[in-house]
């Protein structure tokens, strides 16, 4: 007699998931200015906000944010602080939840590296924190920019 082992593998579905999904997102100020880079893939696509993405299975969210500044943006960098934690969830016409994330995002300092966009990103670009505002941003990162502008302009003051 055989025994058929069938191994059912799970896919993470970014889009209608069965569970929320976590990321992490970076703050990286230089000279005055805040890192953006404009999203190549949905959600969000086309939109800006900051560097970051998903936190793989057994990976600490510390290092799923330094991995994906590396991969989105060619920097190295340090995470320094913890800014907040926050909810992102997007529901489609029918009221079903089409996006939900839980979003980590760190205050980080660059390393190393010289900044480029990878496949993912359309563009990255260093903007003043009175700028940010202008650009067409995710609907997530404006809520978290309009929350912590402030403490966003005294840690660059204090930089």
């Amino acid at each position: 007699m055989k025994i058929l082992w069938i191994w059912k593998v799970q896919t993470l579905n970014r889009e209608y998931p069965t569970r929320p999904i976590v990321g992490a997102g970076a703050l990286i100020l230089e000279n005055g200015k805040l890192l953006l880079i404009r999203r190549g893939a949905k959600p969000g696509q086309g939109r800006w906000s900051i560097p970051g993405g998903l936190v793989e299975l057994g990976e600490l969210v510390q290092n799923a944010v330094v991995r994906e500044v590396k991969e989105e943006c060619g920097l190295d960098i340090e995470v320094e602080r913890l800014i907040d934690v926050f909810d992102s969830i997007t529901r489609d016409e029918k009221g079903r939840v089409q996006y939900q994330f839980v979003v980590v995002n760190f205050l980080a300092k660059i390393k190393g590296g010289i900044l480029k966009n990878a496949d993912d990103v359309l563009e990255a670009r260093w903007t003043s924190l009175n700028e940010v505002e202008k650009y067409n941003l995710t609907n997530a990162f404006r809520a978290f920019f309009q929350k912590h502008h402030e403490s966003l302009k005294q840690l660059c003051t204090s930089r």
